[in-house]
Formats: structure tokens, C-alpha cells, sequence
């Protein structure tokens, strides 16, 4: 009987999330009060305050660590720190521009996150390409290149940091054997969406050109990236959670730039890390926060469990389960997807079936718009249409897709 109270549940609440726009209801409220119902029918079956106590544990690593991240990256970007990368990609060449954008989203992403990324290079592209339509067309692939950026390392995306927190995967093993895969699959995008783009725009010698970066910028934009990169060494060398790492970069960061901006006072307030709390997307948090708990109820009740074994007679082979995860994903936000599939499996880390739903969750959330935070970042921002992206970049996404799986196949030992 609780199984099937918990399906229900779930499944109408990520219906409705899904729908969320229709019903004018945000999603972070729909995934609480999924979370909660979850876990308060779980509890009617008994004294389970041990099993929720470890539930709640893994989910706080990952919400600190997101928080952690999220301040930092907001600091940077506060202090307009992303200038120093932003004024080096400038061209009139459209291709060439391409190029350069899917290049700096590709490593960025690898190493802030996928979302912010976006954010940046949407801001960037506003000031440097006039055409709207060339703009949208650009912008689609990058939203290709953060995604196949953010799989390679284990806090380029959410996903993979998740595998990565849960010691599904491990740091060095995660970029030896997905970084080559996630370089083809924006290769063979790029390829692909350049064959569209041609001819030169003007230059455009306003905006972000013309934006002067806030004192000790330069400063919070190395210190930011130095705590951000040093959060995987941390874990490798010392075994220190990854929470602990961001809140450790963060709370130097913290440091300094009160430091900095101290006898200043309320003219700098804006670049103060009280201030940057309140630019802090919480409703975000708090739908990470209810999506883990209702998965996390349902693995704790066995129905994880019993997936798996469905899905392992139904689909024996691994990879192919892989990618039909990734293909999911295009539909159905792969946070409770790779949640889920942590809960179904038992196997070693680095195993082939973690490196491929790492590879597959983050970039077959390309395929559609609405199958990643940074697609919708960039639907929301720039008024791209769904069946517009679906009919220009879906494909060439796929294709993509297709290929950085194909190689890693074609990578491992016979």
C-alpha cells in the first residue's frame, strides 16, 4: 500500500512540475510539499528516524555545497570579474565567434557550473551579436557546449556532482574518461550548427566593452576560481567533503572582501557577501532540496530497488540503460533521474555505468530546451520558442549526443 501512495504522489507532483507554467504554481513549492508528503506516509508505517536521519545527511552535503558554489559565483559576477574572459572572444567573424563562445562555455562550465555559464555568455552575447536570430542560433548550441562542459568534471554540473559526493565517481577517473566523449559531442555539434552561420556582423563597441570592473575585482575573480578548483583536490588528497571545500572558499572569499570594501562602507555594500545572499536563487535550493527528499523516500521504501530489477530484465544491457537515461533527461530534469538511478544500482565506483549516466544525464539534456537548467535559463531570458529549438538545434544536439557516447564506448577495453 505505501508504494503505491508514494508513486502516486510523486508522480503527480513531477506532473505538475513539469506543467508548472500552465498552473502559475512555482516548482520549488511543488517539490516540497512532494519531499514532505513523501516522507510523512513513509513515517506512518513506523519508527524509520534512523533511515530519514541518513537521507537528510546526503541531501544537506549537496545543498551546502551548491550554496557554497552559488555565493561564490555570484561574487565574481557582482564584481564583474567575468571581464577578463569576456573581452579576449570578441570577432566579427559569426563563425569564428561561434567557436570562440563554444570554447569559453565548454571550459567554463567545467569549472563554475552549467547554469552560470549560460547566464554569462547570454550577458556577453547581448552586447557582441545585434542579430537576433543569429544570437538565438548561437546561443542554442551553447547551451549544448555548458551542458557537455559541465559532464567532464564532478562539479561542472549538478548531476555529476551528485555522482561525485555519493562516491559514485572520482575525480581524475571522471575527466580521463569523459572528457574526450564531451569534446566530440560539441565538436560534432559545432560542426554541424557552423554549416548554418556565415558572413561577419559589426562591431559593437558598446556595453560590456565599455563596463569597468568593481574594485578588487581581479582579486575575487582568482581567489573565486583558485576555491572552486581546489574543492575536488581537497577530496582527492585530504578525503574532505565537498561542502567543506566550498564553504571553505567561500568563507575566505567572505574574509576578503569584507577586508577590501571595509572602510568603504555602504558605497561598496553591493559588493559585500550579505548583500550577494539576497541575489542568491533560494527557490532553486529548495526545489533540489524537495526533488532529492521525495526520491530519496522512495529509494528508502524499495521502489528504487524494484525498478532497477524491472528495468535490468526489460534492458540487460547497462549502456543502453545509460542512454536512455540521457534521452529521458531531454524531457524530465535529470536531478531526480540520476537521484533515482543512485538508489537502483550497487556498483563499484568509476564503474561504466556511473561514467555514462554522468555523460549521458548532462548532455542529453540538450536534445530539448526544456531538458536542462541552462536551456531554460536561455529560453527564459531570450524568448526561445520549444518547437523552434526542437526543430533547428534538436538534432544537431542529438547527433552530438549520439557521438561522445559512441566514443566512449569505443574507449573502453574489449
Amino acid at each position: 500500500m505505501l508504494h503505491i501512495e508514494l508513486l502516486t504522489i510523486f508522480t503527480i507532483g513531477y506532473l505538475a512540475i513539469i506543467f508548472d507554467r500552465f498552473l502559475h504554481v512555482n516548482k520549488a513549492a511543488i517539490a516540497l510539499v512532494m519531499g514532505a508528503l513523501c516522507w510523512l506516509f513513509f513515517f506512518t508505517q513506523g519508527d524509520n528516524l534512523s533511515v530519514f536521519s541518513e537521507q537528510v545527511y546526503e541531501v544537506a552535503q549537496i545543498i551546502f555545497f551548491l550554496l557554497g558554489v552559488m555565493v561564490i559565483v555570484e561574487m565574481i559576477d557582482s564584481h564583474h570579474g567575468f571581464k577578463l574572459v569576456t573581452d579576449l572572444i570578441y570577432t566579427s567573424s559569426k563563425r569564428r565567434m561561434l567557436w570562440f563562445l563554444i570554447g569559453i562555455s565548454f571550459f567554463m562550465s567545467a569549472v563554475l557550473d552549467n547554469l552560470t555559464s549560460m547566464i554569462v555568455v547570454i550577458s556577453l552575447m547581448r552586447k557582441m551579436i545585434p542579430s537576433v536570430k543569429d544570437r538565438l542560433f548561437m546561443g542554442s548550441v551553447i547551451v549544448i557546449a555548458v551542458n557537455a562542459g559541465g559532464a567532464w568534471t564532478p562539479i561542472g554540473d549538478v548531476t555529476t556532482t551528485m555522482l561525485w559526493i555519493h562516491d559514485k565517481i572520482s575525480t581524475w577517473e571522471t575527466i580521463k574518461d569523459l572528457f574526450l566523449p564531451s569534446v566530440i559531442c560539441v565538436v560534432v555539434s559545432g560542426l554541424l550548427a557552423s554549416l548554418y552561420i556565415k558572413g561577419e556582423h559589426a562591431k559593437v563597441e558598446g556595453g560590456i566593452r565599455r563596463l569597468k570592473m568593481e574594485p578588487g575585482a581581479k582579486r575575487v575573480f582568482f581567489l573565486g576560481l583558485f576555491s572552486l578548483v581546489m574543492i575536488p583536490v581537497w577530496k582527492a588528497f585530504l578525503g574532505v567533503p565537498p561542502f567543506m571545500g566550498a564553504l571553505l572558499g567561500l568563507g575566505i572569499i567572505w574574509l576578503c572582501t569584507d577586508i577590501i570594501h571595509l572602510r568603504h562602507g555602504e558605497e561598496r555594500w553591493h559588493l559585500r557577501v550579505l548583500h550577494i545572499l539576497t541575489k542568491v536563487d533560494m527557490s532553486g535550493i529548495f526545489f533540489f532540496i524537495g526533488i532529492l527528499l521525495a526520491i530519496d523516500a522512495l529509494g528508502a521504501a524499495g521502489l528504487l530497488t524494484e525498478f532497477a530489477s524491472f528495468l535490468d530484465r526489460l534492458v540487460p544491457n547497462q549502456n543502453w540503460v545509460a542512454m536512455i537515461i540521457g534521452l529521458i533527461s531531454s524531457v524530465i530534469d535529470n536531478v531526480p533521474l540520476v537521484a533515482a538511478t543512485m538508489g537502483m544500482y550497487n556498483l563499484p565506483m568509476d564503474h561504466t555505468l556511473w561514467q555514462l549516466i554522468a555523460y549521458a544525464a548532462g548532455t542529453g539534456g540538450s536534445i530539448l530546451i526544456i531538458g536542462s537548467a541552462a536551456g531554460i535559463v536561455f529560453m527564459g531570458m531570450e524568448k526561445v520558442h520549444f518547437f523552434w529549438y526542437a526543430k533547428k538545434v534538436g538534432w544537431i544536439a542529438l547527433l552530438g549526443y549520439l557521438a561522445g557516447f559512441g566514443v566512449y564506448l569505443l574507449m573502453q577495453p574489449l
